[in-house]
């Protein structure tokens, strides 16, 4: 937390995207029998889930174990996650008429209950480490909605986006709503901070994003705005919109593997926390190889006002667990 707000701590911190999860052989224990978004919303299921890598890796921070459209389902959105391929939807959203039979579905605090229950849960088992909650930014969820399920290049979302502007922004408008409640939700349940995830946000041009997806994303950030709580905010190939993802309201930008940490702190001005940039493939590189990489990461890092060690993107599922473990051990040397 002290790195999220640009100090130095004694310690340099560090924590794994996507670190509870299929790497590790007790999440695969917990989750027999049991579908991905029923696992999101049994409150001790997804509290034990997010324990787990604390406990195993020794990381400084817990991340809330969920997924970007668990708030849709708990909306009423007629959604699967389907193994192998990804959240789909039961029928894409691509019209005026569809976006305003959508914006009739509400989030209310009763269906977010689970959610609240297991993040108190999880605080509770804590003892201290800080929970970071979760939830994705609304152009990435508006391009599963328009899209239908996982694209590789969001060409319908982009289209509509141009084609239909209004309708856009009523539906990025709803989904910035349900995503920023959904990460309430989690601050007031006792999480400590916030990350927003776009996922997709790498499809877009920099004046696309300006103009079509940033009034969104600060509308989502807006729910925690009044909440004593930092907010980072991620996305993958996105090095030519750091600044503009800063500037929707976050206080620390994750940055990807794609570049250099150094070069995306010089893009924000040098003054921004960031976090970040381990390339995900080299975790199963020899270990000479990994450590001389995160002792570059690392280096690069020092020109930030703080720093928190991440993946540039999430942790493969094929990651030896001992690897996180030790690859902890190493930041914490230095």
């Amino acid at each position: 937390m002290r790195a999220y707000s640009g100090d130095r701590p004694e310690r340099l911190p560090v924590w794994f995207m996507r670190q509870a999860g299929r790497s590790l052989p007790e999440y695969r224990a917990a989750r027999v029998g049991t579908a991905m978004l029923e696992a999101c919303l049994d409150p001790e299921l997804a509290s034990e889930i997010t324990l787990q890598p604390v406990r195993r890796h020794g990381v400084d921070a817990a991340i809330f174990f969920s997924d970007i459209v668990v708030p849709l389902r708990l909306a009423g959105v007629d959604v699967e996650i389907k193994p192998g391929v990804g959240p789909v939807m039961g029928s894409p959203v691509r019209t005026a008429d569809d976006v305003a039979r959508l914006r009739e579905l509400t989030l209310s605090d009763e269906a977010l209950a689970p959610v609240s229950a297991g993040v108190a849960l999880t605080v509770a088992g804590l003892g201290g480490t800080p929970l970071i909650g979760f939830a994705g930014a609304p152009f990435t969820l508006a391009a599963y909605l328009v899209e239908g399920g996982p694209s590789r290049d969001h060409l319908a979302a982009r289209t509509l986006m141009h084609a239909d502007p209004e309708t856009w922004r009523a539906l990025t408008g709803w989904a910035a709503d349900v995503t920023g409640a959904f990460l309430r939700a989690q601050v007031l349940a006792g999480a400590s901070a916030a990350q927003l995830f776009d996922s997709w946000a790498g499809a877009l041009s920099l004046p696309d994003y300006v103009q079509h997806v940033a009034p969104a994303s600060a509308r989502a950030l807006g729910h925690v705005a009044d909440l004593d709580v930092r907010t980072v905010h991620f996305g993958t190939g996105t090095g030519e919109l750091l600044a503009a993802m800063r500037d929707v309201g976050a206080d620390v930008v994750g940055v990807d593997y794609r570049i250099p940490l150094d070069e995306a702190i010089r893009r924000l001005g040098g003054r921004t926390p960031v976090q970040g940039n381990i390339d995900p493939a080299l975790l199963a590189a020899p270990w000479p190889v990994l450590e001389a990489h995160v002792r570059d990461v690392v280096a690069r890092g020092a020109s930030a006002p703080g720093h928190v060690v991440n993946l540039g993107h999430g942790v493969p599922p094929d990651t030896d667990p001992e690897v996180l473990t030790r690859l902890v051990g190493l930041v914490h040397s230095l």
